[in-house]
């Protein structure tokens, strides 16, 4: 295998560098500032079937320039690993990156990379998937994943989940572990990052905490929550007690009737029930001094 300049590749890499050119601010200058900065490591186009592991030693600084995708699909490959990481923030969005306080102009990253200090980070996992920004059960979720799809221009996933939405009604749901209490609600919200999809405030949390936050309801019908989805207005509805409470958390089983659909940084993983934990990572991010 080689690397995007044609240069063999070293077996074991010490530091390697995965570089996502279709990222959102990636142009062929800061590319090539990445390069230069940084010509001392492998080197590799972001490939979603690449094996880390095998370019590079066991403890080698992996650094990831690009956006929420290329950096999810990097820190979930990386997750039980005790390599340090460098984020590059290259996305149009980049809601990881900035709940960890990291600068998303490129000189000031590359300062972090070379100067900062590494720091564990909380992770959610949700019936054993790993998310770094939210995990929802019920409407909220529904809402989220059709912008996702009108965004991308998959529209006739969106169309479905148009669909879902009208189809959302209100569940019973019943919750044990650190938290226990029963209710009804429009939608459960588990968030890790401080905003979510197209930079969308749900909290004022950050990885770095060893916790997840629970709002419960987000909204006191379907009208109030696609609103505040396509506003962007959640946090502020939040803090005027619209979201309802907001609990935090290390691990919570929730169980609700009938099922609901539940969602894992936008992914659909089926219905509930659903078993939730904020996990301290053995994967050390570089964050600023």
């Amino acid at each position: 295998m080689k690397n995007k300049a044609g240069s063999p590749r070293p077996a074991g890499a010490k530091s390697l560098l995965i570089l996502s050119s279709k990222a959102g601010s990636m142009t062929p200058q800061i590319e090539a500032k990445l390069r230069k900065a940084f010509d001392g490591s492998l080197i590799v186009e972001f490939d979603p079937k690449m094996d880390l592991e095998k370019l590079v030693t066991p403890e080698a600084l992996i650094m990831v320039a690009g956006g929420d995708g290329t950096i999810g699909w990097t820190v979930r490959k990386l997750v039980e690993t005790k390599h340090p990481l460098g984020i590059l923030s290259m996305g149009t969005f980049n809601n990881f990156a900035k709940s960890l306080h990291l600068p998303t102009t490129i000189d000031a990253a590359i300062r972090v990379i070379k100067t900062g200090k590494t720091h564990p980070i909380t992770l959610g996992r949700l019936n054993g998937k790993v998310f770094l920004e939210a995990a929802a059960i019920g409407l909220f979720g529904e809402t989220i994943a059709a912008g996702e799809s009108a965004k991308d221009q998959a529209f006739g996933q969106f169309a479905n989940d148009v669909v879902r939405i009208a189809e959302a009604r209100p569940f019973r749901y019943v919750l044990s572990g650190d938290i226990r209490g029963s209710g009804t609600a429009m939608s459960l919200v588990f968030t890790n990052t401080a905003s979510i999809g197209s930079q969308m405030p749900v909290s004022d949390k950050t990885p770095v905490e060893p916790y997840l936050e629970l709002s419960v309801h987000a909204g006191r019908s379907r009208t109030d929550i696609v609103k505040r989805v396509l506003a962007r207005a959640v946090l502020a509805k939040h803090r005027e007690g619209g979201l309802g409470q907001v609990f935090q958390f290390r691990k919570l089983e929730v169980t609700t009737t009938p099922k609901v659909r539940i969602y894992a940084d936008n992914v659909r993983l089926g219905r509930t029930p659903a078993s939730i934990s904020a996990e301290l990572s053995a994967l050390k991010v570089i964050l600023p001094r």
